[in-house]
């Protein structure tokens, strides 16, 4: 925990935090049975490289993989959760995410489809006093590097609903972004999988980006 502690709140700047080789970035892994690895083999890493090309940053090639329970969680100042299925958290394993977030840490959670109904009785085992408010268009984690006057860029159609962000907010500070109805972890993936237009994958990728720049500037304490 000291760790993590240490490594956010002593945030300069984003591009010099990133410097450190050290720095990874983390992909959660849950019980339940949904496909928490559903983006497993070029979604992060591509975000990483876009990041550290477009940002000047750092990041570790390598996403790292933890479990919600483990106390490797410290180590990693952003964790990434996607899927389309079922998602089951433990009481202690509530617990220990819920003290990763308080001590600093931030979480994205992406909806591959299907996860909404799944997600939202999880995170509210960790923060049961919680409620996810869906952040306006003009909220920062929107106009960081890159602008997104309109929030979201939406990936791919599933119900053909709009992109909402969503967040929790825990004493004044965001420590989970939610995004749904938008699949941006689809669009940082190899243009083969998804066959997702270039425009379409950039601006996932710029989306990633901020989401990142503001989890370790703007959310930083």
């Amino acid at each position: 925990m000291k760790k993590i502690l240490v490594l956010i709140l002593s945030i300069a700047t984003f591009s010099s935090f990133a410097q450190d080789n050290n720095y990874q970035i983390a992909l959660l892994q849950y019980n339940g049975g949904g496909d928490w690895y559903a983006n497993l083999e070029t979604s992060l890493p591509n975000l990483i490289e876009f990041t550290n090309k477009n940002l000047g940053t750092n990041i570790n090639a390598e996403q790292a993989i933890v479990e919600v329970g483990s106390p490797e969680v410290f180590n990693y100042p952003l964790l990434h959760l996607t899927g389309h299925g079922n998602v089951l958290f433990s009481l202690d394993e509530a617990n220990n995410l819920r003290k990763y977030l308080e001590s600093g840490g931030f979480l994205h959670i992406d909806d591959n489809y299907g996860m909404d109904k799944f997600i939202r009785p999880q995170m509210k085992k960790v923060f049961p006093e919680l409620d996810f408010v869906e952040l306006p268009f003009t909220h920062p984690i929107y106009h960081q590097q890159y602008d997104f006057a309109n929030g979201l860029p939406k990936v791919h159609k599933h119900d053909e609903k709009p992109p909402q962000g969503f967040g929790l907010i825990f004493k004044g500070r965001l420590v989970c972004f939610y995004s749904y109805e938008s699949d941006l972890g689809d669009g940082w993936e190899d243009f083969e999988i998804h066959k997702d237009s270039d425009a379409t994958r950039l601006k996932a990728l710029k989306m990633g980006a901020n989401i990142l720049q503001y989890a370790f500037t703007q959310n930083a304490g």
